[in-house]
C-alpha cells in the first residue's frame, strides 16, 4: 500500500497559519479509506480530511472558537477566511 504524503500543503495554510506536525499510527483500515478517498477526490488530502475531522468533532461536543469554525468550514468547502 502507497504511504501517505506528509508534506504540507500550501492550498490550507496560510501566513499567520502555525503548524504543528505529529505522527499518529492509524488502523490499517481507515488508511485504506482515507487513501480511496484522496484518490476519488483530488481536491482533498490527508490534512485537510485530518483538520476537518478534527474541527468537526470538537464543534459537536461543544468546544466554541471562531478560529476553529473558520478552518471546519474551510476545509469542508475549500475556503480560505482571512481576518
Amino acid at each position: 500500500m502507497k504511504e501517505l504524503n506528509y508534506d504540507e500543503n500550501p492550498i490550507v495554510l496560510n501566513q499567520k497559519d502555525e503548524v504543528i506536525s505529529f505522527k499518529c499510527e492509524l488502523q490499517e483500515n481507515l488508511q485504506k479509506a482515507m487513501k480511496e478517498f484522496v484518490e476519488e477526490h483530488p481536491n482533498w488530502d490527508q490534512y485537510r480530511i485530518l483538520q476537518a475531522a478534527i474541527a468537526g468533532f470538537l464543534m459537536q461536543k461543544g468546544f466554541q472558537n471562531r478560529d476553529l469554525t473558520r478552518l471546519y468550514i474551510g476545509n469542508m468547502f475549500s475556503m480560505n477566511f482571512r481576518n
